[in-house]
């Protein structure tokens, strides 16, 4: 290993002191312990509401230079916040990216099987509509 070189600037070491060592025995409160956040209980998607109503499956390939994409419309009661959670589950099981847009979730890749094991997990009524 190379040996560093340095410049001295003088005679006398450099003794550096903390400009908080004063706070240290001031006597000051600690810091509050930070409670971890937690989803309100209306985001999260649970299988105890059944029949949440009709969902679209649809399988895209239009204006995506051949790309194929699974789309799921028709989201009816629910807000952004639980269909951000429930792309985020889509992606995690089909291994794949996707999004939220305009009121609809897009995954990438067809996708349709597990998407409707997840959105029937969650008390929707899945359906296979489109090509």
């Amino acid at each position: 290993m190379k040996e560093k070189k340095r410049i001295l600037t003088g005679e006398e070491p450099i003794v550096w002191t903390s400009p908080f060592a004063a706070l240290k025995n001031a006597g000051l409160p600690l810091a509050p312990v930070e409670q971890p956040a937690i989803a309100p209980r209306d985001a999260r998607p649970t299988a105890l509401k059944k029949n949440r109503g009709r969902v679209d499956i649809i399988r895209q390939t239009a204006h995506r230079g051949g790309k194929t994409v699974t789309v799921v419309t028709g989201f009816t009661g629910i807000g952004l916040a639980e269909q951000e959670i429930l792309a985020k589950e889509m992606q995690k099981a089909c291994g794949a990216g996707g999004t939220v847009k305009e009121g609809w979730i897009e995954i990438q890749g067809d996708q349709r099987e597990g998407v409707a094991r997840i959105l029937t997990k969650a008390g929707f009524r899945p359906v296979f509509a489109g090509g």
